[in-house]
């Protein structure tokens, strides 16, 4: 059976070129459309300038300072020459020679005897002595501890049997009284540079007295060599009413 209509009154058949012909005219339009520009007329004189209206720039005046060229220098003073007359004498001075001759003398020189300086008296603290200084009766005791413990004993006990303790009544004094007492054990073991700090001189020359009747000891040593120890003392004793 045939068709009843024409092929080339078909009008789908060219739909794709004509969508694409006005697909490119939309285009071109709203570009065209966009880009469109409308300016508004004014009267521009481009044949005159006010000058006027430009701002007056102050240009300031610069004047070069010239500076006073420096003094002259002072004239130098002449120099003044000295004349020496030939005649002067000028003494030389003579240098002997010190060598000596077959026929000179040779004298004798006595025997130098040299002169043995003291030894200094060093002073070593009884806390930190290598060997304390032995109080008479303390020489069995083994050990530095021993033996300072031992000293320390037998002198509070020598001071309490000497001191007069009556004193500080007939002082007129009472309460707690305390005096320290410093002295020192040389390198012979003699008790020397008795020093006392009391609330009374009179309790001061009491203590000086009983430290100055202590026995002789051994001396204190320090690297096998006899030093000097310096000891404290507190004496304290309480005076009753």
């Amino acid at each position: 059976m045939e068709p009843k209509k024409n092929p080339k009154a078909d009008v789908s058949r060219n739909s794709s070129l004509y969508f694409a012909v006005g697909l490119a005219l939309v285009l071109l339009l709203t570009n065209w459309a966009i880009n469109y520009k409308t300016y508004e007329k004014s009267n521009i004189d481009i044949g005159q300038l006010n000058m006027d209206e430009l701002d007056d720039e102050e240009i300031p005046i610069t004047q070069q300072e010239i500076t006073p060229p420096p003094p002259p220098p002072p004239p130098a003073a002449p120099e003044i020459i000295e004349v020496v007359k030939d005649d002067e004498k000028v003494e030389e001075t003579v240098i002997k020679s010190t060598e000596t001759s077959q026929e000179e003398k040779i004298v004798k020189v006595a025997d130098v005897k040299v002169v043995e300086e003291p030894e200094e008296d060093i002073e070593v603290p009884f806390a930190v002595i290598e060997n304390v200084p032995v109080f008479p009766g303390c020489e069995n005791e083994k050990g530095n501890n021993a033996k300072k413990q031992c000293m320390s004993d037998k002198i509070s006990d020598f001071v309490n049997k000497k001191f007069n303790t009556e004193l500080a009544g007939e002082l007129g004094l009472s309460g707690r009284q305390r005096i320290n007492v410093i002295f020192k054990i040389d390198k012979n073991g003699d008790i020397t540079n008795i020093q006392a700090r009391a609330p009374h001189p009179g309790l001061e020359k009491e203590a000086k007295r009983v430290i100055g009747l202590l026995p002789k000891m051994q001396p204190g040593k320090q690297r096998g060599k006899s030093v000097t120890v310096p000891y404290s003392l507190p004496i304290l004793f309480q005076v009753q009413d």
